[in-house]
């Protein structure tokens, strides 16, 4: 491990980092444009000049690797005289548009101009002008501001895999674009405008809504699938206007995926703000006294059995167990589920329903084994993490079916279920790779877990990895990949029911009464049944239902959420549900109250200590 000097500092850095690194290692921080943690290093921008002992020239700190011995000097003026230099020439084309720039306020060029910026330039030409490039719905471009920093074109070759963008022309001419004039294909393609340290690329949707200091930010989790992306919801007078990655080296880096950045627009729209009743096929708005006396009613004239519910996907922990307490407890019955389809789950141990490598591990796997999933499209970032493994480590991908690009090469079998059996049987070729494999992943998409022959299947993969001793302190190589943020949640608190087959009773019409939280995605006839839906948005589940109760969605509501490595992350309020809307455990503490004049629980505190009280004895029994 090398020993230099920095500003007099001794320190001591591991092999292979840069002079960059180790500056900041000793407490000294060094601008940078081009310079990003997570990309390849380009030295671009020449903004990480430094001084080095018997060097007549500044060094870019960013591409000069630390050596033994050196000594480096950041804040002399020979330093400070070549980086005002620097960003001089920086300028020398920059716009003066600052006033109506959305990078305002969180725009490097302007933080570092600051200090290394002069009053006044000393060119006299006409600045260059750039034609505004297409890049689709989310990314706005302004390529006059751009500086060649090339952050963006190395994260859509390296991160996101997709070769979208490069730069063409030389000098004077050179611009960054997509080789042909279409939208960015990569669903990582917004990611591009945090990269961005000047206002080049800045989010088309966002575009003049707000400046940064006047959000309010909330620290929460994503939902929008099963990884739980760390994100910040920036709100302004209790509207979301934008969603912000949070860098969690564990689960999502510092990238989330288009879907989880724009998705809240669609929280101002086809919201349910009020109680509503269906008379004669149409809805009617209503009280929430009156909802609740007409579902009291209706319970008491139905015998329980004859009652049913269903948890949505984007419901989280509180709301799903104060549920199942309300069918355990006030209509004493179990006929409560969270799937809408007849997928098999084995929650007798938890290692049956969860990604027990980690998203972390899929860089430590040599082999990793899809079968039945399409990870770029139901886990981008994790699909990130296992090209992020193939780039560095080279890692063997295969896959049961050819579902179409990756981002990564892979090979593809034949997608028959008989390819599996005979794989497992230990027959195949892939048989003695999975065996010779010191960390194989075997990940299983939700696709495998609907076949009838699921469960065999199941048990045959796990019963080949233990026969082969690949079960470990260190590695558990049995993944389930789950698409929803609550799926994991809702099995830890058992949201499931194994005794009867509920989803082939809700199409006999077995039931009276069906009670469905947040969940849309049932396919059923109705007949006679009577259906209470509770919700944030008028979809699916709404449309069929006889009484709506306004819920809260997962940025108006704390609440915890397990990812699909079984991480429990807790979402935080940020906004406020509309209306008379509520937030969905109150909702149902206080349906509960009306029927048996007493809360389930006296308040949130309350709730959620029975809650992870409930998930200790399931520890016990469940490994969790």
């Amino acid at each position: 491990m090398p020993k230099l000097k920095v500003n007099d500092i001794e320190v001591v850095v591991e092999d292979g980092l840069t002079v960059l690194q180790a500056c900041e290692k000793a407490g000294a921080e060094i601008p940078r444009f081009c310079y990003h943690e997570k990309l390849s290093i380009a030295g671009n921008c020449r903004m990480c000049l430094v001084e080095m002992e018997k060097s007549p020239k500044p060094i870019a700190s960013c591409a000069m690797p630390a050596a033994e011995g050196m000594n480096i000097k950041t804040n002399t003026p020979f330093v400070e005289k070549a980086r005002k230099g620097v960003m001089e020439f920086l300028l020398a084309n920059h716009p003066l548009d600052c006033p109506v720039c959305d990078q305002g306020g969180e725009c490097d060029l302007q933080d570092q101009s600051m200090f290394y910026g002069v009053d006044k330039s000393r060119f006299k030409e006409n600045k260059r002008a750039v034609p505004e490039k297409h890049m689709g719905p989310l990314i706005k471009t302004q390529m006059t501001r751009c500086i060649h920093c090339t952050r963006c074109v190395r994260f859509a070759t390296e991160v996101a895999g997709v070769s979208e963008l490069g730069a063409i022309g030389r000098g004077e001419d050179m611009q960054i674009t997509t080789y042909l004039e279409q939208s960015m294909q990569s669903e990582l393609s917004a990611n591009v405008i945090d990269l961005c340290p000047v206002g080049a690329l800045t989010s088309k949707p966002y575009v003049f809504e707000a400046r940064p200091w006047e959000l309010k930010k909330t620290e929460t989790v994503d939902v929008m699938d099963a990884v739980g992306s760390n994100v910040r919801v920036d709100t302004y007078d209790w509207e979301v206007k934008r969603i912000l990655p949070i860098i969690n080296e564990d689960i999502n880096e510092e990238w989330i995926s288009d879907k989880t950045r724009y998705a809240c627009d669609g929280l101002l729209n086809q919201r349910l703000d009020k109680p509503f009743i269906k008379y004669n096929g149409k809805f009617e708005e209503a009280s929430w006294s009156e909802v609740f006396k007409i579902i009291k009613s209706k319970f008491e004239n139905s015998s329980n059995d004859k009652v049913c519910g269903f948890v949505g996907d984007l419901t989280n922990m509180e709301t799903g167990y104060i549920f199942k307490e309300f069918f355990d407890r006030t209509l004493n019955n179990n006929n409560y589920d969270s799937r809408s389809d007849n997928r098999f789950l084995d929650n007798s141990e938890r290692e049956n329903y969860i990604f027990n490598s980690s998203i972390n591990g899929i860089e430590d796997a040599d082999l990793i084994f899809l079968i039945g999933a399409n990870p770029r499209y139901e886990a981008t970032i994790l699909n990130a993490r296992i090209r992020k493994a193939f780039v560095n480590n080279n890692t063997k991908v295969i896959s049961l079916n050819d579902v179409g690009d990756l981002t990564y090469p892979y090979k593809n079998l034949d997608g028959q279920t008989q390819t599996i059996k005979k794989i497992f049987e230990g027959s195949e070729e892939i048989s003695k790779e999975i065996i010779g494999a010191s960390s194989p992943m075997i990940i299983i998409g939700e696709s495998l877990l609907k076949l009838n022959s699921a469960e065999h299947l199941f048990h045959l993969i796990k019963n080949f990895l233990k026969k082969n001793n690949k079960f470990t302190e260190d590695w558990n190589p049995l993944n389930i990949l789950s698409c929803d943020a609550a799926t994991v949640g809702n099995l830890d608190l058992g949201i499931l029911n194994n005794e009867k087959n509920l989803l082939e009773e809700l199409k006999s019409n077995k039931f009276e009464i069906v009670f469905l939280v947040g969940q849309d995605n049932l396919k059923f006839n109705k007949k006679n049944e009577f259906v209470i839906y509770q919700g944030s948005h008028g979809d699916k589940g709404a449309e069929i239902a006889d009484i709506i109760l306004p819920g809260s969605a997962y940025t108006e509501q704390n609440g915890y959420f397990t990812n699909l490595e079984g991480k429990i992350q807790k979402a935080y309020k940020a906004s406020y549900p509309p209306g008379e809307a509520k937030e969905d455990w109150q909702i149902i503490n206080e349906l509960a109250e009306v029927m048996n004049n007493r809360k389930l629980f006296n308040d949130i505190e309350e709730l959620k200590s029975s809650m992870f009280n409930y998930l200790k004895l399931q520890q016990k029994k469940t490994n969790i």
